[in-house]
């Protein structure tokens, strides 16, 4: 069954914006897993916007389940303590780290990478990751030309930004946006990569895109399932979720 990695970017920005240390990340952590996820996300930014390096080695110490850091590999270290992206990877040493092309500033993720352009840079990248037992999948948009590629490189996966799937879902028309989605991970998978997805994913689209799109082995959620755990609770939501998941597989 497809794996729900919640991201927990959103606790840390409620906790941030007080400055203090509630809501804790962690406990909201032990409450999803207490719901049964089957991993949880974090993407350390620069700026500590949201999750923080101190995060990051917390929940390293304890995770029961698979760690998934996101972020931008070519980040390096700045002088309000971000260590940069891969000296905070090496010593967390997650079960997967998913690479992003975030510049420092960007609010959200909104692409995926261009291979023709990157792979130079990311091929010792990733192979510095799987020498570190990190599984690597890149993130990548629906119908990109060069999505095989991903695996010459030595990455072992794919994410597919869903965010254009989610808008044309949300506006009644997902019909392209889902075939694109489709193709892109049957080529991945082709080509010997696993697939994974993830941005605007949330209880109403979800189902749809896991019984169109085959074979997802893990979906990252985490603006949509966190503010509607504002309403519900996080257990109930986190558990909304894996039901949606159980009935879309096969």
């Amino acid at each position: 069954m497809t794996v729900l990695s919640v991201n927990l970017n959103k606790i840390a920005v409620l906790r941030n914006s007080r400055g203090e240390d509630l809501p804790s990340v962690e406990a909201a952590a032990r409450a999803c897993i207490a719901a049964g996820c089957g991993g949880i996300t974090v993407h350390p930014r620069p700026d500590q916007r949201h999750i923080r390096p101190a995060d990051v080695d917390a929940l390293a110490a304890w995770l029961p389940v698979e760690f998934n850091i996101e972020g931008n590999p070519f980040a390096g270290p700045t002088p309000r303590g971000y260590p940069g992206f891969l000296a905070l990877v090496e010593r967390a040493r997650p079960v997967q780290c998913t690479l992003v092309p975030d510049s420092d500033g960007q609010i959200t993720s909104d692409h995926g990478f261009d291979l023709a352009q990157a792979a130079g840079r990311l091929r010792p990248v990733i192979a510095r990751l799987k020498g570190w037992g990190c599984r690597v999948s890149l993130f990548m948009d629906a119908g990109a030309v060069d999505v095989e590629r991903a695996a010459e490189l030595g990455a072992d996966r794919i994410e597919i930004y869903t965010g254009p799937f989610a808008k044309a879902f949300a506006a009644g028309d997902a019909g392209r946006a889902l075939e694109a989605c489709a193709r892109t991970a049957e080529r991945a998978q082709a080509a010997g990569l696993g697939v994974n997805a993830g941005h605007d994913l949330n209880e109403a689209n979800l189902g749809v895109f896991l019984r169109t799109v085959p074979k997802v082995l893990e979906v990252s959620i985490g603006h949509a399932l966190i503010g509607e755990a504002l309403y519900d609770g996080l257990l109930p939501t986190v558990r909304r979720y894996l039901e949606v998941i159980a009935a879309a597989t096969p």
